[in-house]
């Protein structure tokens, strides 16, 4: 009986995911080669496909061109160098109005969506990216389609059991199980059960952190914690911070109704956890 609903369900995603991708066609896709961007892929038609890397840095290369070769995609990568990733923080902090230590996240999306200039590869769609790649799509002119947040795959998605997400497959529990299982023939193996990569670390991005904080010297870093009323995490935290007082200014000060970030002092939704302007996260139970 279990096999034969887990069968119903499995018909029933494929055919919802082929309508919400349908939904919400676009002329590329911000391509990662993970899970969710190689399905979005399956169904685009001829949607062109883009990655990005941080020179030799980051998986997400290769596992973007085995499936692009496996499903007949239109694919293009750019290489970035360190400098040019660097030299487009001050942006990505601008446009963000925040100095969260995810920035490398968003400079691999803003370099991404950056390509809609050259017409021979692009122009936009997304699927597994960070809510802040809308806020830099809408800067940039780019409108960001969202297959797996269209409202009624949603729907559909809250509804699959609990025990279906997470479970155990040859020994090793996965999310993601019957989405995994509901797409086995359509891409390779190799790629539906692949672990999760967060975009900076696909992209190489993560390697700025490095670069970035010997960019900060220990004297400066101690001065900083004195001279800043900022929690800094680290000197890459303090390294765009002091890019953020360029480009946007002072942190906000709280609006009525909200709730103190005890990292920075920016306002905070009552029911939120995480500011969105430092990165900071307040412990659930002061929530």
């Amino acid at each position: 009986m279990l096999i034969l609903i887990i069968k119903d369900i499995i018909r029933d995603l494929r055919r919802r995911f082929a309508e919400a991708v349908s939904r919400n066609r676009g002329e590329g896709i911000l391509f990662s080669g993970g899970l969710d961007s190689a399905l979005v892929a399956a169904y685009s038609g001829k949607s062109k496909a883009i990655s990005v890397g941080l020179e030799s840095y980051g998986e997400d290369q290769y596992y973007a061109g085995e499936v692009a070769r496996s499903i007949n995609l239109e694919h293009y990568h750019k290489t970035v160098k360190i400098e040019e990733a660097i030299a487009v923080i001050p942006e990505v902090i601008k446009i963000l109005e925040s100095f969260d230590p995810s920035i490398p996240n968003d400079v691999t999306a803003y370099l991404m969506l950056k390509i809609k200039d050259l017409e021979e590869y692009l122009a936009l769609m997304y699927s597994a990216m960070r809510f802040s790649s809308n806020k830099i799509g809408e800067t940039l002119g780019v409108d960001i389609k969202q297959p797996f947040l269209d409202k009624e795959f949603m729907d559909f998605s809250r509804g699959i059991d609990l025990a279906l997400k997470i479970r155990e497959e040859n020994g090793k529990t996965w999310g993601k199980w019957i989405l995994r299982k509901a797409f086995e023939g359509v891409l390779p193996q190799e790629i539906l059960w692949q672990t999760k990569r967060p975009l900076e670390y696909g992209s190489g991005m993560t390697e700025l952190r490095k670069v970035i904080e010997s960019r900060v010297s220990d004297e400066e870093f101690e001065e900083s914690k004195k001279k800043y009323p900022v929690a800094f995490w680290n000197k890459e935290h303090f390294y765009y911070y002091r890019i953020y007082r360029e480009v946007v200014g002072e942190i906000p000060a709280p609006k009525k109704g909200q709730k103190i970030c005890e990292w920075c002092g920016a306002g905070m939704d009552r029911n939120a956890f995480h500011c969105r302007i430092c990165g900071g996260v307040t412990e659930w139970k002061s929530l």
